[in-house]
């Protein structure tokens, strides 16, 4: 990469852009199946939204840079919904709103190719040493009773992963996507919105609850499991809250 520039931190990932390429680098070849895992996902994802209003970054390359390996992928050039939020705040209740139709859209894709999000879950709950095996087997039974569906959940949705441009709507980072029930994937949002952006969370549930017609309480009823799973990250600043929302048996 003759003109990389640094972009964003993840956990296994550091990610440039390259021209008008971005371009993710895991850190250390022994997120080689990693690497190769999220290249097929995300192209299984590429085919599954061609037909959508929805647009992604399309996969150019898979490789190995000085020694780790690398994602190429086009550059999307914009703004994220929370930047959009965060400079016109008068404006916040039509993006969230926007927000919502995006990942409804995103939830009315089927997607049996993709890895089961059940299966996913169960593989972070089982590996915890943060919790014991009493609280495991109870999450374990709470989430083999959940309907399993093979909509398309993108993982990690949130306002900072659609960016908005003249060319229209795009979003990123689907290395998290399997095919799951769609409440489990709102959950997710929710855990992330009240990390990240709290005065929106309470707003989003009511809303997505309202605009699809779905419970509240089902919704709800997904936290300890998600929580549980988000704590296999083992980021410290994030642990009460998660650990609070684990030991919930039930919502009102």
């Amino acid at each position: 990469m003759s003109e990389k520039k640094f972009i964003a931190k993840g956990d296994i990932y550091d990610i440039y852009r390259d021209g008008d390429k971005a371009v993710r680098i895991y850190k250390g070849e022994q997120y080689k199946e990693k690497c190769l895992y999220a290249a097929l996902t995300h192209a299984r994802c590429e085919t599954t939204l061609v037909n959508s209003f929805i647009k992604m970054p399309v996969i150019r390359e898979v490789s190995v840079i000085d020694g780790n390996w690398a994602l190429t992928m086009d550059f999307i050039e914009g703004k994220t919904l929370q930047e959009l939020m965060e400079e016109n705040p008068d404006k916040k209740e039509t993006y969230l709103n926007q927000f919502i139709d995006i990942q409804t859209e995103i939830h009315a894709q089927y997607m049996p190719l993709l890895s089961k999000l059940k299966d996913k879950m169960t593989r972070q709950i089982k590996t915890l040493g943060q919790i014991d095996e009493i609280k495991k087997y109870e999450l374990l039974t709470r989430l083999d009773s959940m309907p399993k569906h093979i909509k398309l959940c993108h993982g990690s949705f949130e306002p900072k992963n659609v960016i908005i441009n003249d060319e229209g709507t795009y979003v990123i980072n689907w290395g998290s996507a399997r095919q799951g029930n769609a409440s489990a994937d709102v959950a997710r949002t929710y855990l992330l919105l009240c990390l990240d952006m709290p005065d929106l969370a309470e707003q989003y549930l009511e809303k997505y609850c309202i605009k699809t017609g779905t419970s509240k309480h089902y919704v709800q009823a997904w936290l300890p499991i998600v929580a549980a799973a988000r704590l296999d990250k083992g980021i410290e600043e994030e642990r009460s809250l998660l650990m609070k929302w684990i030991d919930v048996v039930d919502y009102d």
